[in-house]
């Protein structure tokens, strides 16, 4: 009998040591997954934005065939969206198309007849829609990145999720503060 209640206690132990683990696998696969999710959403929009450019860049030629550089960097830089595999490349293509897209609004500025057109404006409108889900989905990725950073951080899940095949994963992030420090001054 005297055996009994250790046996209890260490039965008890295992038990509660496996449940926990059992617990933090499927938390850990549930955060991995929605991190997965939450990069797919930024890559639909990223690619929705570059599907936009073409139109765009056709809207403003017929205003600004001279600006061929402008167009050429613009063209640039949806390419290298479009072929970021990760959070760091997609973030440094971020940049070159943040500049390249003021670079193509500053010609437009040039052009009254070009900001009056119809068009134009539809889809001068439909990227800021499209650059505000691009906001919205870096920062629901980020938040789970957050998320399961830190789950993979926090003790004792540290000493073991890594054996499990989790890792951390990169933020969203902007690669050049400068490029953000002061808003682009654009007027219509």
């Amino acid at each position: 009998m005297e055996w009994l209640i250790p046996l209890i206690i260490v039965v008890a132990l295992v038990l509660v040591i496996g449940i926990y683990l059992w617990a933090t696998y499927n938390s850990l696969v549930t955060l991995n997954v929605r991190v997965d999710e939450a990069w797919s959403d930024i890559t639909v929009q990223l690619k929705r934005r570059a599907d936009l450019i073409p139109n765009l860049i056709e809207a403003v030629k017929g205003y600004a065939a001279h600006e061929k550089a402008v167009f050429e960097n613009v063209t640039k830089a949806r390419a290298e969206t479009l072929s970021a595999s990760g959070p760091a490349e997609a973030s440094a293509a971020e940049n070159h198309m943040q500049q390249a897209l003021k670079s193509i609004f500053a010609v437009a500025e040039a052009y009254p007849q070009l900001q009056a057109s119809q068009n134009f404006l539809q889809l001068q409108s439909e990227l800021v829609d499209t650059e505000d889900k691009i906001q919205a989905a870096r920062r629901f990725y980020n938040g789970g990145v957050r998320e399961l950073n830190t789950k993979i951080k926090v003790f004792p899940n540290t000493l073991f999720v890594r054996g499990l095949g989790f890792h951390e994963r990169e933020f969203f992030e902007v690669t050049e503060a400068a490029a953000i420090a002061e808003p682009p001054r654009v007027q219509f």
